[in-house]
């Protein structure tokens, strides 16, 4: 107690003036990056990229770009460039340094904080070219204006000379060249296709903007693509609306300015179940909505409850849609320019504006009433979907509550197939999905029962993508899955009534498996998305390859790692020696292998290496399992987090979807790198 007492006191004793640390500069994002970029994981890496776009659009919404280019270079390095006015180079009269070095050096510093550089921008900029430089390990500036090109490069942040003409220029504009900093990052490698998605939505919310994306990484094949749309966000919900059967043919469209603010929508109904909508202000999307998304949804029920009652499409007896009737099947833009606008976070994830809620719902309001009007058939076809929906969802709420009132009677009976775990603590229980008997036989004597329940599914379940609600829960597997979650489905899930706090996807690594997995993933991501977002949801990872050599075996997770095991084994020869015979295997082969072959596999034990490839979990052994898939200690497990919702959704319907041509081109256009295809 005495020493207790003591320690408590010294570190009073320490807590003084001297105590307190003042960062300088740019030394606060380096400090906290996540304050300033949303995380350092791969989200983070691309809000890199995304910051330096930002500050081209906002030059080709101010009219002075029409062409941005993004390279991804060898060595991890970005390049972006844009032909807009350039940075300025002169003195700040403040800061005593070059302007270029003042943006790439102060936070808060930039041409979007008054003085009518912008008249919009994407929010609070200065803050984010800087940062870029403070987590880059190397970073050049190079600007072409007032017929020169200048240069200045940095280190972590500091500028390594002042900045310098270097020659002569006959255009303007700004080219970025960074490294992110590996000792920020978690992972530095780019995702592509994330990159094309970003990059061409910005082109879809920007007139006139051409954006340039090319691939000149080592080891990666050179690609080259560019942007150009005319029909901007229309031709945005046109493009969404690809994969599905379509409600009405003509996209409404609006386009007004009021109050020094321009509010611009555009919609379709399809033949879906769920909403896309996506919300950006000044270009900046908004995963978390804001005040334009909830004037847009208060305007649109309520001009679809008044059309439907002044045309008698709704009868008197019968109650007003709700906003999520009529938003199932919607797809839809919102993009809001301001002079001033309010994030919520760093990050910009939510528009705190609450004036462009008024603003939003009386233009989008009045222009959406009139398209009604003019458009009687299509009209017609849109509360028809609505009223569809107001009955599913009837239906929806009447199975749901037979099932848990089922449950409830029966003392919440769980499902036969369920193997469940002796601890009623959720923090420490884990329920393990696996594919079929076989696995669920091999999972359920491998695991240690005290906190790992076991649920084996039959077969590939329902394709929830084109199952309504009560269709979905009339499956027996999805239904099992509800009640051992113990935590409802839909806009009922409750967190806090979950039975497991780690639920993990356990499926074969086949082409098979990989489609039941990515079933899997659309019924979370659709019907239980705080699983996801919460980080609930993991997915297993079992080795691919056991190679074995004597009595000694490791497992190999990919064809890489075999490789290393094979030389490892082999004396430094991959591919094996005179010391060394390789021999592949199938499970099976050596379960019937006869008692002669066996006993020269034995005489041979010494110098021969075994490989056998796992086609299933059921080919393993109970030990096999837990030691390689299922032991908190050694297995490996991934955590399933969406980052992009839009993106998320469109790949599902695109792969889930009733509309068989995208799905068609995705399977031709990577057909050759598949691995691990069984035939």
């Amino acid at each position: 107690m005495a020493d207790k007492k003591l320690n408590k006191k010294n570190i009073e004793a320490a807590y003084d003036a001297e105590s307190i640390t003042v960062l300088e500069g740019l030394e606060p994002v380096r400090k906290r990056p996540g304050m300033y970029i949303g995380s350092t994981s791969s989200t983070g890496l691309h809000h890199l990229i995304w910051e330096v776009v930002d500050n081209g659009i906002d030059e080709a919404m101010a009219g002075h770009a029409t062409q941005i280019a993004v390279t991804l270079l060898a060595n991890g390095l970005v390049e972006v460039a844009d032909n807009g006015r350039g940075i300025p180079v002169g003195m700040h009269k403040v800061t005593k340094v070059s302007a270029l070095e003042t943006v790439l050096t102060k936070l808060h510093a930039g041409g979007k904080f008054g003085g009518g550089g912008y008249k919009v921008s994407g929010g609070l900029h200065g803050v984010g070219v800087s940062v870029v430089n403070a987590l880059s390990e190397y970073l050049k500036a190079e600007v072409r204006r007032e017929g020169k090109v200048w240069l200045q490069e940095y280190e972590r942040g500091q500028p390594l000379k002042k900045v310098k003409p270097i020659g002569n220029s006959k255009t303007t504009g700004t080219i970025i060249t960074f490294k992110p900093d590996a000792q920020i990052f978690e992972t530095l490698e780019f995702n592509w296709g994330a990159i094309l998605d970003r990059l061409r939505q910005q082109t879809y919310l920007t007139k006139g903007i051409t954006i340039k994306v090319a691939d000149r990484r080592e080891k990666h094949r050179a690609k080259n693509y560019k942007f150009y749309f005319e029909g901007g966000i229309k031709a945005y919900v046109k493009s969404l609306n690809r994969s599905n059967q379509v409600k009405n043919e003509t996209i409404f469209y609006v386009d007004k300015e009021i109050n020094d603010s321009r509010v611009e929508v555009a919609l379709q109904y399809n033949d879906g179940f769920n909403e896309t909508t996506l919300a950006f202000a000044n270009n900046i999307i908004n995963p978390d909505g804001g005040a334009h998304v909830v004037g847009f949804r208060t305007a649109l029920t309520r001009t679809i409850n008044s059309y439907a009652r002044s045309q008698n499409l709704i009868k008197e007896k019968d109650e007003n849609l709700t906003g999520e009737d009529v938003r199932e099947g919607l797809t839809a833009i919102i993009s809001v320019k301001l002079t001033n606008p309010q994030f919520e976070g760093q990050t910009k994830g939510k528009l705190g504006n609450t004036e462009i809620k008024t603003y939003v719902e009386q233009i989008f309001g009045d222009s959406f009433t009139a398209f009604l009007q003019e458009n009687p058939r299509q009209a017609e076809a849109i509360v028809a979907k609505c009223f569809l929906s107001a009955q599913a969802r009837i239906a929806a709420r009447t199975a749901r509550a037979s099932i848990l009132r089922k449950g409830a009677l029966e003392g919440m009976t769980l499902p036969g197939k369920l193997a469940d775990c002796s601890s009623r603590k959720p923090e420490e229980s884990e329920l393990y999905i696996v594919e079929g008997d076989s696995a669920g036989g091999s999972a359920k004597q491998g695991r240690d029962r005290k906190f790992q329940a076991i649920l084996p599914l039959r077969g590939k379940i329902l394709n929830v993508e084109r199952a309504r609600l009560d269709k979905m829960l009339a499956n027996n597997e999805i239904k099992n899955l509800v009640i051992a979650l113990g935590a409802n489905i839909d806009d009922q899930f409750d967190l806090g009534k979950l039975r497991y706090h780690r639920i993990v996807i356990m499926t074969d690594a086949d082409v098979d498996g990989a489609h039941i997995r990515t079933l899997l993933l659309t019924l979370f991501y659709r019907h239980f998305n705080a699983l996801v977002t919460n980080g609930n949801l993991y997915i297993a990872q079992p080795p691919l390859y056991q190679i074995k050599k004597g009595v000694t075996a490791k497992y190999a997770y990919s064809d890489e790692e075999k490789n290393k095991i094979i030389k490892e084994f082999s004396g430094g020869d991959s591919a094996g020696s005179a010391q060394a015979e390789v021999v592949e295997l199938d499970a099976s082969e050596e379960e019937t292998a006869t008692e002669e072959e066996k006993t020269q596999a034995k005489a041979k034990a010494s110098v021969r290496i075994n490989i056998q490839r796992y086609k299933g979990l059921g080919e393993m052994n109970p030990e096999q399992l837990w030691e390689t898939t299922m032991n908190p200690e050694t297995r490996v497990m991934k955590q399933v987090n969406v980052d992009d919702a839009a993106l998320a959704n469109e790949t599902f319907e695109m792969l889930m979807g009733a509309d068989v041509a995208p799905r068609k081109h995705f399977i031709q256009t990577h057909a050759r790198k598949v691995e691990n295809l069984d035939i």
